[in-house]
């Protein structure tokens, strides 16, 4: 294999990075508008009292609201982008924590809003609607606040929790610049003698090896470090379990779980309904873990296995232009208006592409209202490079969607469908590439594809969510979650998820502690429903055509926040109120097994 170099960021190209400057002309213009945010911060204040006063000036109060997290947002996007660009850069780290800090004084400063607004009588309410016609735009952003009555707490009360802010993102912050700037791991040599560096962003890539010898270096000297610092990652992610259940006592939620789920009126049986259907469905799992073994012809299966097609097929190395043309054309049943805005992206400074020295791992969409959306890459030209592109783009058009359609008050959709379209973009390639192969082996390595894309975003990310309720409930019955309680809780879920035939090597048990979106609380379990409702909404897009897209676009992609979650996908056809969705993706994982085994004989 040829040996990994990273590069500086100076050495990337400038047409593979992403056009910060369409948001900031320059750090300076950045510094000024920091400091414009405080300004408004602090004006916010004068707003304290005011609210009952009349309708007119409760609109002004929403007005300056809306102002303030336009020029909040711009200033969080962009600092963080440019820390997560090279995340040893000392300003840029300086940058983001300048943000944090402005966020945090805006909450502060705008403690009192929810208190007043849910003290104001409804029939005072009512008359202020009449009279000030302005009040309607913002009329579900305060039957929200309404909503959440009992979870509100006093003036005094609320602006004290919003100065815990920035000492409640410390287990994140802590977690991010360890994981992404200070971990290192040993290099190891391939067949050919090369020295290869193991990163965060390439771990996957070297897990899909063929060599399994070197898979197994790879495996174990990555996990053996994750480990080295088991005790320090156990106290990070124990914070975060504390920080969560702190606002949840704080704000009178049964459990921090109830809390999160209540931002998007989420129920939690919705929570529960995934983990019941995917147990009832483990043992399709086995089935596969059983075939994936006999295939690749071990006497025992490692985790180390997991990631290796079990099909023959020659490599094919993608340039990011063959990943991007081939995005696009598998797009193109979402018709030509979107394929052309995502064309345009491409061209105009949406995505940064590729590695280099101490950029953040993984892959993310983000962007801030009044600016085109971003999308970070580690691009390593391989398949699951491809379907990352195609994934992070469906992020950044449901975003440019969002924005172009709603004020910024209801842009900003919510998590619970935040995976939706990134995953639909998925299942679409997907779709593509196995129209569009005459080849039996080409097939079964996209069949094997589909099946590990299940495993990896229905099963395993419901592992992950499994995982941290489970930590979550320990933690609130006041066990401590120690390195060996969460390394017992994982490695137990890896032996239910996959089953007898596959051996849960030591190192596994360590995996919780590489995983960055356990800092954001419970948020994976939307990766397995949203991958659930994005196959209902690729099989109605491919089976139905213009009437299927137009009812995708403009009830889901455009509605941002302006309804629940639940009642846009519901409006745009399906509803994941029920296990329906859950139990039809299973199904056709399912069918598809069958379809391989068939044709793998």
């Amino acid at each position: 294999m040829a040996k990994v170099v990273l590069r500086k960021r100076s050495e990337i190209p400038s047409e593979y990075k992403w056009c910060l400057e369409d948001m900031f002309s320059s750090d300076e213009a950045w510094e000024q508008e920091y400091e414009l945010v405080l300004q408004k911060a602090e004006a916010m204040k004068a707003f304290c009292g005011t609210l009952a006063r009349s309708g007119e000036q409760l609109l002004r109060f929403w007005e300056a609201d809306d102002d303030l997290h336009y020029y909040v947002n711009r200033v969080v996007v962009y600092s963080n982008e440019r820390y997560h660009e090279d995340t040893a850069v000392a300003k840029y780290q300086d940058y983001a924590a300048k943000a944090d800090h402005a966020v945090t004084a805006a909450s502060e400063a705008e403690a009192f809003a929810q208190p007043e607004i849910l003290a104001i009588p409804d029939e005072v309410l009512a008359e202020m609607y009449a009279r000030e016609p302005g009040l309607e735009r913002y009329r579900r952003a305060m039957d929200e606040i309404r909503r959440a009555r009992e979870h509100t707490l006093s003036e005094a009360e609320e602006k004290i929790l919003a100065m815990t802010g920035e000492i409640a993102k410390a287990p994140d912050n802590i977690f991010s610049i360890f994981n992404n700037a200070d971990i290192h791991f040993p290099s190891i040599r391939d067949l050919e003698g090369n020295r290869v560096s193991v990163t965060n962003g390439n771990f996957t890539l070297l897990q899909a090896n063929r060599d399994r010898s070197l898979r197994k270096q790879v495996y174990e000297g990555f996990y053996h470090t994750y480990e080295q610092f088991g005790h320090t990652i156990a106290m990070m992610y124990s914070s975060q379990v504390k920080v969560n259940q702190f606002y949840a006592n704080a704000r009178n939620y049964p459990s921090a779980r109830a809390m999160f789920l209540d931002s998007g009126n989420i129920p939690e049986s919705v929570y529960d309904n995934l983990i019941a259907v995917v147990h009832k469905h483990l043992p399709a799992m086995y089935r596969y873990v059983s075939a994936r073994k006999k295939l690749l012809g071990v006497e025992h299966l490692h985790m180390y296995d997991i990631y290796v097609p079990i099909v023959e097929r020659t490599e094919h190395e993608y340039t990011f232009e063959e990943a991007r043309d081939l995005v696009l054309a598998a797009l193109e049943p979402m018709g030509e208006e979107y394929v052309s805005i995502m064309r345009s992206g491409f061209e105009s400074g949406w995505v940064d592409v590729y590695e280099n020295e101490n950029k953040r791992g993984g892959a993310y969409s983000w962007g801030a209202y009044g600016t085109h959306p971003y999308v970070l890459l580690n691009f390593q030209g391989d398949l699951d490079s491809v379907f990352t592109l195609a994934h992070e783009m469906g992020h950044a058009m449901h975003t440019y969607y969002s924005n172009a359609n709603q004020p910024i008050t209801y842009a900003e959709y919510l998590i619970f469908v935040a995976e939706v379209a990134s995953t639909c973009n998925e299942a679409l390639l997907t779709q593509y590439l196995l129209n569009h192969t005459e080849d039996p082996g080409e097939r079964l390595y996209l069949l094997n594809h589909y099946l590990d894309s299940f495993r990896t975003t229905l099963y395993r990310q419901c592992m992950f969510a499994e995982f941290e309720h489970i930590a979550h409930t320990r933690q609130a019955s006041g066990e401590t979650l120690t390195q060996e309680v969460l390394d017992q809780i994982y490695g137990d879920l890896v032996k239910l998820y996959y089953g007898p035939d596959m051996v849960v090597d030591d190192e596994i048990v360590h995996e919780w502690m590489r995983i960055p979106h356990f800092y954001t609380s419970y948020y994976v379990y939307q990766y397995a429903t949203g991958y659930s409702a994005a196959i209902a909404f690729s099989k109605r897009i491919l089976e139905q055509g213009k009437t299927a897209v137009d009812a995708y676009v403009d009830n889901f992609l455009k509605g941002g926040s302006s309804a629940d979650p639940i009642d846009l996908l519901r409006a745009a056809g399906v509803d994941m109120s029920t296990e329906t969705p859950i139990e039809a993706a299973l199904n056709v994982f399912e069918n598809v097994l069958e379809q391989f085994l068939k044709e793998c004989k």
